[in-house]
């Protein structure tokens, strides 16, 4: 089991200076995303976990592309199991990773995946039911399923995922694992909000909601399988500004601009007993000022999204909300994508959200550069209370935003 603020100790724990120091096989005691996502995938100490190919395991999974740079748990349950994980979506991703898992995915379909000489992770359950796969197909109504496991730098903010397959290769689920108070509270937010989504009026559609479900102490999302044939959004820079406003307004029409006092009056409550300086920036705010308020996705971002028959799809719902200013989600993109894309420090994060606002804002009924200008100072209070607010249920502090954000922000207000 993962703690709920660290981490679990299991058997082999090593430090984090030295992630294989010992003879210990057992990937748990790693300090790396493998050794993350495996404590909280098969954290169950009566499951055995080692390096190394051992037919008589339960269930077996090739590390892509090695131990120490690990980014893929690739089930190894069949061929077209294997081949399915690597192949399925591929043209949503970079053209380099999908060359890169095509070839891959090509000797998998042959029976080759040997020639990568990727290392096997090899699991021993007593019982099946103490695995996560199981317990999911059990959920579902299938008789077995099998995980692709993505691996990412261990991050109190990240959540592990499971990309779910029948027998034959089918999609039939993708499922988010909360782990910790913050992680968790984001599956609950994601499964409460896929329920609520409206239906047309330019409202993008988004893949379904087929479980929310517990398990040893995991909040469990598994969202349906996006269509066979979304593809990758082109110009992934451009705001996609109708689907976005139909975001904003909930498939609805506009509505009358309100003052901002109810929402200045929020932060404060939200940011009891956080650093001052968050309070002091919230009063230097205009209070007379109105907007129109709405709804926001709250991670629009070009890789949360693809084209499908025409239009728009739009899936990781985690972070949705209502009542904040039209235009979060175009300042959301701005800032996120110099931040994660462009690998940028945060003052040129906001000053993307700044050149995105004064460039669009027209569309989103934010003509005003004085309105322009709150709202971009407002959506960097909010992504300040979200980190803040992360931090408490045990996610720790983004390095990347704080205390970067309460800097900027007192240097935009002075």
């Amino acid at each position: 089991m993962v703690n709920e603020s660290t981490r679990t100790s299991v058997p082999g724990q090593r430090t984090p200076s030295d992630p294989l120091v010992g003879t210990d096989p057992d990937p748990r005691g790693r300090q790396d995303g493998l050794g993350w996502v495996t404590r909280a995938i098969f954290g169950d100490p009566r499951l055995r976990v080692t390096v190394g190919d051992d037919p008589a395991a339960t269930v077996r999974y090739a590390v892509i592309p090695s131990l120490d740079h690990a980014r893929f748990l690739l089930p190894l349950a069949s061929r077209k199991v294997t081949a399915a994980s690597l192949l399925a979506y591929n043209a949503l991703r970079p053209p380099k990773v999908r060359a890169g898992r095509a070839a891959v995915g090509l000797l998998a379909r042959v029976g080759a995946l040997g020639l990568t000489r990727a290392p096997v992770l090899s699991v021993h359950a007593p019982e099946r039911e103490l695995l996560l796969s199981s317990f999911l197909a059990d959920q579902l109504g299938q008789a077995e399923l099998h995980a692709a496991i993505g691996i990412r730098p261990p991050d109190p903010h990240h959540k592990p995922t499971l990309q779910l397959f029948d027998a034959d290769g089918r999609p039939r689920g993708y499922a988010k694992i909360g782990w910790n108070d913050g992680t968790r509270a984001m599956v609950r937010a994601e499964a409460a909000t896929l329920t609520e989504l409206p239906a047309g009026n330019g409202f993008p559609p988004a893949p379904r909601l087929i479980l929310h479900t517990r398990w040893n102490g995991r909040e469990i999302a598994v969202i349906e399988p996006m269509p066979r044939r979304v593809r990758r959004i082109s110009k992934p820079d451009t705001p996609r500004l109708d689907a976005m406003l139909a975001v904003a307004r909930w498939g609805s029409p506009a509505t009358a601009a309100q003052p901002v006092t109810a929402l200045l009056a929020g932060w404060r409550a939200r940011a009891e007993g956080a650093d001052p300086r968050i309070h002091a920036v919230i009063d230097k705010l205009d209070p007379e000022l109105t907007l129109e308020f709405g709804h926001w996705h709250g991670d629009w971002v070009p890789w949360n999204m693809a084209r499908h028959q025409g239009g728009l799809l739009v899936w990781d719902w985690e972070n949705s909300a209502p009542g904040v200013p039209i235009g979060f989600d175009l300042a959301h993109q701005a800032f996120q994508t110099t931040l994660s894309t462009r690998g940028r420090p945060a003052a040129e994060c906001a000053a993307a959200v700044d050149e995105a606002l004064r460039r669009h804002g027209a569309a989103l009924g934010l003509a005003d550069p004085v309105r322009q200008r709150f709202v971009a100072d407002a959506y960097l209070v909010e992504l300040w209370l979200r980190t803040y607010e992360l931090s408490g249920g045990g996610a720790g502090w983004n390095p990347k935003l704080h205390p970067a954000l309460l800097d900027i922000l007192g240097e935009r207000l002075p």
